[in-house]
């Protein structure tokens, strides 16, 4: 290949990987033609793409992007990248290495990490992303269920006590009746009954006269007495 062929293979290389979610690498030897269409189109409904690789190139593509995957380039290598869930695409590929044994997955890179063939092949024993999706929103249903469960079986309470401490207030809220009022004129003294009024000072003193005329009286009859 010359040298500007094998740049320009590098250069898109590093693209595809940079592009991508995670790759699984696999050793393809025995595989047809006609079995790595089959895979190809396998792997295109879990939006990855599957391409046979030269070692080298991939090599210097992986190195440019910041990856070290000599160890998993050796023999035949095909490689997934992945642009959707790493753990569709590796279910996909386990499950062509079992109608096509001579496939094999060595390993992959994913989240900064390289894995190992165990690390890709329990990767693809992991639930789907739309199945982990579809339990934690259940969780979450069932969740939210029994938050709002426990705020009406709250409220339920709220309403118990507020309608017993209404049971506690006079009936239809109605004010106490005020004590009847006195009659008043039966209270009042008849007019027979009211005492005199006392004589003022001021009358006192228009008396005091009276008096002082009948002791001279008695005096001029006690005269008049031991004269005769």
């Amino acid at each position: 290949m010359p040298r500007t062929e094998k740049l320009e293979r590098v250069a898109e290389l590093q693209e595809r990987i940079e592009g991508s979610t995670a790759l699984l690498l696999t050793e393809y030897r025995g595989l047809t033609v006609s079995e790595i269409s089959d895979l190809r189109r396998a792997l295109r409904e879990a939006d990855a793409s599957f391409a046979v690789v030269k070692n080298t190139l991939m090599q210097r593509a992986a190195a440019a992007a910041g990856m070290e995957l000599t160890e998993l380039l050796s023999g035949p290598s095909a490689v997934a990248f992945v642009g959707g869930d790493a753990v569709t695409a590796a279910k996909q590929i386990k499950a062509a290495a079992k109608q096509f044994p001579s496939l094999v997955l060595k390993g992959g890179f994913m989240d900064g990490q390289v894995l190992t063939a165990e690390d890709a092949n329990r990767l693809a024993d992991l639930e789907s992303r739309e199945v982990m999706l579809s339990k934690i929103a259940g969780l979450l249903k069932g969740e939210m269920s029994r938050a709002a469960s426990m705020f009406q079986s709250a409220q339920s309470g709220f309403l118990s006590l507020l309608e017993a401490f209404r049971d506690t207030l006079p009936a239809g809220g109605e004010e106490p009746e005020a004590p009847a009022a006195q009659d008043v004129s039966s209270e009042q003294p008849e007019a027979s009954e009211v005492p005199a009024p006392e004589s003022s000072p001021e009358g006192e003193q228009e008396d005091a006269p009276a008096h002082g005329s009948e002791e001279p009286a008695d005096e001029a009859a006690d005269d008049e007495e031991g004269k005769g």
